[in-house]
């Protein structure tokens, strides 16, 4: 039998706190019997939404936690001085090694200070890269950074694709992933400092299936199975493929609305449209993960509904049956 994986989960972070998150939270336990979760907030607030459901109290307890980190609060002075919110109460358990992981959709920069700060970076990683899932026309790719350093060095870089390797091969199955640098052309001359300076670290890099610079356009193809850049350009290439994603959602269902004919021939097509538009659907891989600590944390997105939280719950089981932290101190920590 599976050790069982413990998640602490933010109930109070995100747009829909606490109505989705608890319904996710719920949802995951039922439907993985190796994960228990801690939901962690105001308990009052917490039991009143669990009424609505019936569930396994084996799998599932509540953890108070008074405070909330709002996003627009400083996330330094938040972390230090809100030691009884959420999201530090569940640092903490990760940090302790009361849980495995911790989930939360609240404050981005308190979660990627908190990270560093409580849980800590695995001795030898420079930085740690938010890697979100992204979908892609053959599948999945990682990208990272998408959020965590808007500065990067050339040597940090090569550790985000290394790092990447090992999530994409261990944990999504991907056998020797392809990674490539996020850049403004294929040529190996173009770009800037940064990608000049990094292309030559991940071309003699031999424990990475390195295939040259990916452009933005290939993306959404399949290029790679791990987008390597620094967080700035990864956050624009993150929100502009989910911008358009919802974009061609919308407008194609409005396209099959617009008439009696389209109307029928969507009937038709529903069902197969239907699984293509999940595919492409964000909220169905998970969250991104802080790679690099010493415990796993995941970011969701702010306006997280359940499947969201409930899918970024179970990926933690993967990360931890995986021994990701493990691999990657033996692999890439010198």
């Amino acid at each position: 039998m599976s050790e069982m994986v413990n998640v602490a989960v933010d109930a109070m972070g995100g747009d829909n706190a606490p109505v989705e998150t608890v319904k996710g939270a719920v949802n995951a336990i039922a439907a993985d019997q190796r994960v228990k979760v801690f939901l962690v907030g105001r308990e009052p607030v917490i039991k009143e939404e669990l009424k609505k459901y019936t569930y396994d109290t084996a799998h599932l307890e509540i953890i108070h936690a008074e405070e909330v980190i709002e996003t627009g609060e400083p996330p330094v002075m938040a972390i230090r001085q809100k030691r009884e919110s959420s999201i530090v109460k569940c640092m903490y358990m990760v940090k302790d090694g009361q849980c495995d992981a911790l989930v939360s959709a609240g404050s981005t920069g308190a979660i990627l200070v908190g990270g560093q700060v409580i849980v800590g970076r695995i001795k030898g990683i420079e930085r740690p890269p938010l890697a979100p899932i992204v979908p892609n026309i053959n599948g999945v790719s990682l990208l990272l950074d998408c959020g965590a350093n808007v500065d990067a060095k050339p040597s940090q870089l090569l550790q985000f694709a290394r790092m990447g390797s090992i999530y994409m091969e261990s944990v999504i199955g991907v056998r020797n992933p392809r990674v490539g640098l996020v850049n403004i052309g294929v040529e190996e001359e173009k770009g800037n400092a940064l990608t000049k300076e990094t292309y030559p670290l991940l071309q003699n890099c031999r424990e990475i299936n390195f295939i040259g610079n990916v452009e933005a356009r290939d993306i959404p193809m399949g290029a790679a199975d791990v987008l390597v850049c620094e967080a700035f350009a990864g956050n624009i290439v993150l929100k502009m493929l989910e911008g358009v994603s919802d974009a061609l959602i919308r407008k194609i269902k409005a396209g099959m609305m617009s008439s009696l004919k389209s109307k029928l021939g969507a009937l038709l097509v529903k069902p197969a449209l239907k699984q293509t538009l999940k595919s492409f659907s964000t909220e169905e891989y998970g969250g991104a993960p802080l790679l690099g600590l010493n415990g796993l944390v995941v970011k969701t997105h702010g306006s997280s509904k359940a499947i969201e939280i409930q899918n970024s719950i179970l990926q933690c089981i993967a990360f931890k049956e995986q021994n990701i932290n493990q691999k990657i101190q033996e692999q890439i920590v010198p």
